[in-house]
């Protein structure tokens, strides 16, 4: 049995490669889903990915997810400072997370300090860059299949 990640990216994370370098690299989002889907099969597991700037397709991604996605893997752009319904999607399915930020939210604007998601969440990554996601997929990786093994 393998492990099934589900890694969305919201809002703006479409224009990264071109969207302020200077803060999100120059790696591009086909860039890191590519990586993380070979992270995924190297490890034993299937990955799939989705992005959208709206929340409603990001609930509804989240909704879908529920019964076939073990883990989560979500960097949930600005709405991680705005969206409520996104948190309670999230809290609904009951799919353990990690949330993810490729700069260091903490060190940016006043407002960008405050998630929605961090105290649900099994971890929060942020400021490593698209190292991030890498560090996010093993543990999810990782950490479900140990749970799939034992439930075997």
């Amino acid at each position: 049995m393998s492990a099934s990640i589900l890694l969305i990216n919201g809002p703006n994370l479409n224009l990264l490669g071109t969207r302020e370098p200077t803060i999100y690299g120059s790696a591009t989002l086909n860039d890191i889903v590519q990586d993380a889907k070979s992270q995924a099969h190297a490890l034993g597991a299937t990955l799939e990915a989705f992005q959208s700037n709206s929340e409603g397709s990001i609930i509804d991604c989240i909704h879908a997810a529920r019964g076939s996605a073990d883990f989560i893997v979500i960097n949930p752009g600005a709405y991680t400072h705005t969206s409520v319904a996104i948190r309670d999607a999230l809290s609904a399915v009951e799919i353990p997370f990690i949330e993810v930020h490729i700069s260091n939210i903490h060190a940016r604007d006043a407002f960008r300090a405050k998630s929605f998601f961090s105290d649900k969440a099994v971890a929060v990554i942020c400021g490593l860059g698209v190292a991030g996601y890498t560090a996010a997929m093993e543990f999810a990786i990782k950490s479900t299949a140990n749970k799939l093994t034992s439930k075997a």
